[in-house]
């Protein structure tokens, strides 16, 4: 006998007092302040979208659960709150692993939710069955299952907790079915209150050590400073502006905090980096760790003062010896640093400050000057330079950039330079590939204002497409360039330099795709673009149509597959 919608809303008015697990988690997710999950549908998990219907949580639903948890993740990175992935067990899990890894890497604060076979049915082999928690608790902060209906809301809870513990990262609950479909008197339920239960996360360093940074600062000449991803993550960058302009350093940023120092900012550098570092005599890194994109601290000689910054104390002194390292929020310990420093320095540590300026901005002219042939190149096919030097000339002062690819990623960090805080994304430490849909619609809906432009690799492209659909289904068109070139390039360069013109091309070479065609399908458009001429118009009529027809708009670029950035060129990558 089929239920009808009355009767099911009639059982439910006779069971106010009864709350379901799928109703505990939307109540808990509110709690923690999530207005939108990201999901694939699954039948472990749909008592949970009935609960989100009713506390007004927006339910977005993609095709693929790589494409959801790149846009948990995104929407976590773009807001600074928790992002909320909602996957039913087995396939629909282990296709969101990348997205997990992902946000692992670049310590974005993301809860990934999961379906899980019925308690009933434990280790039985049920639909769907896998060792989920085993399986992610290597990349996330916190792993549990939710053993009873009573404790949902409580666990959701401590794992969203764990997300903003130290530096960001993903949290896993699984829930088994049984668990979530229960309902449980309401007076047995452990629900706890908005903001109420959470620690302050702003913390300080100890103050020796704080003392010991403004010393040496004191006495430094020619410093420098990196702003790493946790700047912008932590929301540090008015702390982060104050402090390079009241100390005059120069500073350098990477991955999300591209964008942070303030447009003018006469001590913000980008191509001179590796000459800072060569010639500093004291060097700040603040919330990015010595990984395989800082040469894990090689390059930086033992002879310069290090100061390490970090909200994990296991990055501190990592991978190289550092003098001093400070555990805290980068906000409030740069603050600290602020409060010990001078307002005058010695005449002669002004002076050599002065000169180091001075000789740090002219090498970024002249480094500008040299690539700046490349980026206007005329040459066929379309150097891909030319097109990330098109994309920064295009950018508004509200665009927003993702870059999804291997050297898409690397040229436009030499070429595109974001106009505000939180306008750069890209994969981060893991160089995932096929982030670029899921970040882009995260981007829209967190800045419906915005204008938000993906530059693809053709391959990554491939790999999340057809979510665009989804972004246009949601409302959330942007523009999405592809340098398309018929191959894994990035990994090309090093097959052919290791085993030459016969065997470097096996496994890395592409059909050659007309990607214009593609959005075509549901009603969307698409340019294809064959000459560098070209470029600038196919930008300025995509975004004419965007903002006329409220659908994504895909540019085709034909780039030369025979040109590479120079860190691809030098493997400096696996270095």
């Amino acid at each position: 006998m089929v239920t009808s919608t009355e009767d099911i809303l009639k059982k439910r008015a006779e069971s106010d007092d009864m709350i379901s697990g799928g109703h505990l988690v939307a109540k808990a997710l509110k709690n923690e302040g999530v207005d939108a999950i990201f999901t694939l549908c699954g039948g472990h998990i749909i008592d949970i979208y009935d609960g989100c219907i009713e506390e007004g949580i927006k339910i977005f639903d993609f095709r693929h659960e790589q494409t959801a948890a790149h846009a948990a993740d995104g929407y976590a990175r773009q807001t600074g709150n928790l992002g909320c992935l909602v996957t039913t067990a087995g396939p629909g899990f282990t296709n969101a692993i990348t997205g997990i890894a992902t946000a692992f890497r670049s310590e974005s604060p993301v809860l990934h939710i999961g379906g899980q076979s019925a308690l009933s049915q434990w280790k039985m082999g049920g639909l769907q069955e896998l060792p989920h928690m085993e399986i992610l608790k290597p990349i996330t902060k916190f792993a549990s299952t939710v053993m009873s209906t009573e404790r949902v809301a409580d666990m959701v809870a401590m794992a969203a907790r764990e997300c903003f513990n130290g530096a960001c990262g993903p949290s896993y609950l699984e829930i088994p079915r049984d668990v979530l479909d229960r309902e449980v008197p309401i007076e047995k339920v452990k629900l706890p209150k908005k903001n109420r239960y959470r620690a302050s996360v702003k913390s300080q360093a100890d103050p020796a050590a704080v003392k010991g940074v403004a010393e040496i600062l004191k006495k430094s000449e020619r410093p420098a400073i990196l702003f790493g991803q946790q700047v912008w993550q932590s929301r540090s960058h008015i702390e982060a502006n104050q402090f390079i302009e009241n100390l005059k350093i120069p500073a350098y940023t990477n991955g999300a905090s591209r964008g942070i120092i303030d447009k003018g900012c006469k001590y913000s550098f980008d191509r001179t980096r590796g000459d800072a570092f060569k010639q500093a005599d004291a060097i700040i890194i603040v919330g990015t760790p010595f990984d395989f994109r800082m040469g894990y601290g090689s390059r930086i000689s033992s002879d310069i003062k290090i100061i390490q910054i970090d909200q994990d104390y296991s990055n501190v002194g990592k991978n190289r010896d550092i003098d001093i390292g400070l555990v805290g929020h980068p906000g409030s310990v740069l603050s600290q640093i602020m409060s010990l420093m001078p307002k005058t320095y010695d005449s002669e540590i002004e002076k050599g400050r002065d000169k180091w300026i001075e000789f740090l901005s002219g090498k970024e002219d002249e480094k500008y000057t040299k690539l700046l042939p490349t980026f206007k190149s005329d040459s066929m096919p379309i150097h891909p330079y030319r097109v990330a030097y098109e994309i920064n000339e295009f950018l508004q002062d509200n665009t927003i950039f993702i870059g999804d690819g291997g050297d898409v990623v690397t040229i436009s960090a030499q070429a595109v330079r974001p106009k505000n805080p939180g306008q750069w994304m890209d994969p981060g430490a893991l160089g995932s590939l096929g982030v670029g849909t899921g970040f882009a619609f995260a981007a829209k809906l967190a800045n419906p204002d915005k204008e938000v432009l993906c530059y693809y690799g053709d391959g990554s492209f491939g790999m999340t497409a057809f979510d665009i659909e989804t972004a246009d289904r949601f409302g959330m068109p942007f523009i999405a360039v592809i340098g398309n070139n018929s191959a894994m390039n990035q990994i090309r360069y090093g097959q052919l330099a290791k085993y030459g013109q016969q065997k470097g091309d096996i496994a890395n070479k592409l059909g050659d795709m007309k990607f214009s065609d593609f959005p075509k399908m549901w009603g969307a458009h698409g340019i294809e673009v064959c000459k560098p001429n070209e470029i600038s118009s196919a930008l300025n009529e995509a975004r004419e149509l965007v903002n006329k027809t409220k659908k994504s708009v895909v540019i085709n670029i034909w780039v030369d597959p025979n040109e590479y950035a120079p860190g691809t060129k030098a493997q400096t990558m696996y270095k």
